[in-house]
């Protein structure tokens, strides 16, 4: 386990931030790491939806337990994070 920096473009925050997740995360813990650092400070909680990561500006999102060292993201990559139904 180490730790893998990340650029987290948040679904309706203004500031993309550099977050550290550990590589073994799935994408839904990457969600939620990234969720800490906006959600309650510059974005509302969306109660009912579900995060889901992706890479930047690529509509396909990234399966939910897929782990952070099997996504072939480069250190520093952004990822996009938004809220979805599904």
């Amino acid at each position: 386990m180490a730790q893998f920096p990340i650029s987290s473009n948040f679904e309706g925050d203004f500031v993309v931030q550099l977050v550290a997740v550990d590589d073994a995360a799935t994408m839904d813990e990457v969600a939620a790491a990234c969720a800490e650092h906006s959600v309650n400070r510059r974005v509302a909680p969306r109660p009912g939806k579900i995060l889901r990561v992706r890479r930047h500006s690529n509509g396909e999102v990234f399966p939910r337990e897929m782990k952070l060292k099997d996504a072939g993201l480069l250190p520093t990559e952004t990822v996009d994070v938004i809220f979805t139904d599904i």
